[in-house]
């Protein structure tokens, strides 16, 4: 893949671009550089002057004021001690609560599990969160194979106690409790639709290797990719299970099924890569931030993983974040057809901020366009070909909540025409849907030209 972003930046901020683009939890370097940079020419000076402005760094001393009156009458006069450090703690999170439900403050132990969660293996029961402003967790969807699913936690439930213990909204990450060392329990106190009164459910930790990537042969010469998660090594398991259906199919497919459902997303760089795999040329996804840094472009480079042969993603209102750039890179560049109901809508990418104590913040620092130069934030991307859930699924199949109803969420372009949040994509189960997307597929298959088998560029 080719990646461009603009080549005259502060240098602090170029690794905070890079963190964010490549998702590397490493994230936006802290420590200014060792040397001053060099004096910009002359020339230079207006576009310094912009990016100035947009950096504007400066402190409202009456706003300081007003802080420090506060800490310092909670310090003197609160009915308990309070201690400095929770003191602080506290205040950054503030800085943060009410900015978008994506920007947070993690403590050490929350950075080291999200750390873990990108590189794929951790210790606890395998799910995916929002946090809710009462403290509350949101399962987003439970990751397969883990305690999380064989306990039958679904989209939408309600976490409201962990071990009887219920939640302050103002304690930060809620979640740290549900990691430990595999094979101790918790108990979870569980909220869900439908049901009358909460109810309790007790899982065991294990030690959580995500495998984001598995596939089979649907039928002779079409395949089937599932997409759990993107994560550090899954662009990588994508090609290595591409090749091994194509080797099951004789050396080349007819076409395959790339199922994208209930995936909450990850890093970006996995979902580009995947999108470059099967693209010959074309753009894939762009960035755009308040400071020109944060503009960059992603680009597919020559060689078809798949010789052109048809794809089919197949989505849901579970699909977030890169699997929505996935869909929207393919589709766009009419190299898929998307299947299955409106996507999740959120169209932000996040930059990790580490601290000098181990904590670390992580901020939403831009938005993503689809090749098209369309934001989905908000609105999510909308199927070629609509699919709707089972007569008998839980709740009629209706997503809880999606991007555009979360309190604080960023507005999207679109919203307010009657297209975000009101109809909000449905939660699709099952194998009924990957048979539709079948269909769907030979479709392609008997509408495209035959070509010979091509190697395709490493």
């Amino acid at each position: 893949m080719r990646f461009r972003f603009p080549s005259k930046a502060s240098p602090l901020l170029v690794p905070a671009l890079c963190a964010t683009l490549l998702a590397a939890p490493a994230g936006w370097a802290q420590d200014a550089p060792a040397q001053a940079p060099p004096a910009a020419a002359a020339g230079e000076a207006a576009d310094d002057a912009a990016t100035d402005e947009a950096l504007d760094t400066s402190v409202p001393l009456e706003e300081i004021r007003r802080y420090v009156t506060v800490y310092s009458a909670i310090k003197q006069a609160y009915v308990e001690p309070v201690e400095d450090k929770a003191l602080m703690e506290a205040a950054i999170r503030g800085l943060l609560f009410d900015l978008d439900p994506h920007s947070v403050y993690f403590d050490k132990a929350s950075a080291e599990d999200f750390d873990e969660q990108s590189r794929g293996a951790y210790e606890g029961i395998g799910v995916e969160l929002q946090r809710q402003p009462d403290g509350n967790l949101k399962v987003i969807a439970p990751i397969d194979g883990t305690p999380a699913e064989r306990a039958g936690l679904q989209s939408g439930d309600l976490i409201t106690a962990i071990d009887g213990k219920t939640f302050d909204p103002d304690e930060g990450d809620t979640s740290a409790p549900l990691r430990g060392p595999a094979g101790s329990s918790l108990t979870l106190t569980i909220v869900r639709k439908g049901k009358d009164a909460p109810f309790d459910v007790t899982l065991t930790r294990d030690t959580i290797r995500i495998t984001s990537i598995r596939g089979r042969m649907l039928e002779p010469g079409y395949g089937y990719i599932r997409i759990s998660a993107f994560q550090a090594d899954t662009a990588a398991d994508f090609e290595t299970q591409l090749e091994a259906l194509k080797t099951e199919a004789g050396g080349r497919l007819r076409g395959l099924v790339i199922d994208l459902r209930s995936n909450p997303g990850g890093l970006l760089t996995s979902a580009v890569q995947i999108a470059d795999d099967l693209l010959e040329t074309g753009a894939i996804v762009s960035t755009r931030g308040r400071i020109a840094i944060s503009d960059a472009e992603f680009s597919a480079t020559p060689g078809d993983r798949l010789a052109g042969a048809p794809v089919v993603l197949l989505v849901d209102a579970g699909s977030a974040s890169a699997s929505e750039v996935l869909a929207g890179a393919l589709r766009d560049n009419d190299r898929a057809r998307v299947v299955g109901s409106r996507t999740f809508g959120k169209g932000s990418v996040q930059t990790l901020l580490p601290l000098d104590n181990g904590d670390s913040v992580k901020l939403t620092t831009a938005r993503y366009f689809t090749p098209s130069g369309k934001s989905i934030q908000a609105l999510g991307i909308v199927p070629d070909v609509v699919l709707h859930p089972a007569a008998d699924a839980a709740d009629g199949g209706r997503a809880s909540y999606v991007e555009s109803s979360l309190p604080g969420h960023l507005s999207g372009d679109e919203e307010g025409q009657g297209n975000a949040g009101d109809n909000a994509g449905e939660v699709l189960g099952g194998e009924t849907h990957i048979d539709a997307a079948l269909e769907e597929l030979k479709k392609l298959a008997a509408a495209a030209p035959r070509s010979p088998a091509t190697v395709p560029s490493s």
